[in-house]
């Protein structure tokens, strides 16, 4: 006979219960799956490793550096390989801040990038506005995709001397441009809703010149 926590187990004791080996045995299984769809949830999901704002390289403007950092999920991968486009967008805010009032949106600026795929030339093409680059492989493609540079968010003279200023960023998968019946999977399928949470970019003093 064991006793351990006020309990006593011998499987030779009239009052012992069944019912223990199976809850335990439920224990367990809700406990990996549970396991296994926060594992996936992490991984289908894009994360903001960086951003920060600095002066444009001609002097016209603030730019927004940022790093993501995701992997396609099966689906979506599958979906590329097959000719079908993706769309990715970057959308960037500014707002002035008010202690009075609501923080005033001055500025909502997206990015756009569009991953294909053409079997004819075996080559994957990421274009972002009006600039196309071709990649050999996928992970290539990706890994330009991922990191965001040169892009001009706040023209010069945007920003007011003195006045408060907050940034967020993110990055998601456009669902909206995608084929019809993609668009009604993408309400219940995880691998179709491919997005990062809003991140706070800071918005330096000195930047206001």
């Amino acid at each position: 006979m064991l006793r351990a926590a006020g309990l006593v187990l011998d499987g030779a004791a009239p009052n012992a219960s069944p019912i223990w080996p199976l809850l335990c045995a439920a224990v367990l299984v809700l406990g990996a799956l549970f396991g296994h769809a926060a594992a996936a949830d992490a991984s289908d999901r894009i994360e903001v490793r960086s951003a920060e704002l600095r002066p444009a390289a001609d002097g016209d403007g603030i730019d927004l550096e940022a790093v993501f950092d995701f992997d396609l999920p099966w689906a979506l991968e599958d979906a590329v390989s097959r000719g079908m486009p993706l769309y990715f967008v970057v959308d960037f805010e500014l707002y002035r801040t008010r202690w009075y009032w609501f923080d005033e949106r001055r500025i909502a600026a997206t990015l756009t990038y569009r991953l294909s795929y053409s079997p004819l030339t075996r080559e994957y093409r990421l274009a972002r506005g009006t600039l196309a680059q071709p990649f050999d492989t996928l992970g290539e493609a990706l890994a330009t995709m991922r990191s965001v540079r040169n892009w001009t968010v706040i023209e010069r003279g945007a920003l007011g001397a003195g006045e408060n200023y907050r940034a967020q960023v993110r990055m998601r998968l456009d669902t909206a441009q995608l084929p019809r019946p993609f668009q009604i999977g993408a309400i219940t399928s995880r691998d179709w809703t491919l997005s990062s949470e809003w991140r706070n970019v800071p918005v330096k003093s000195d930047l206001a010149r």
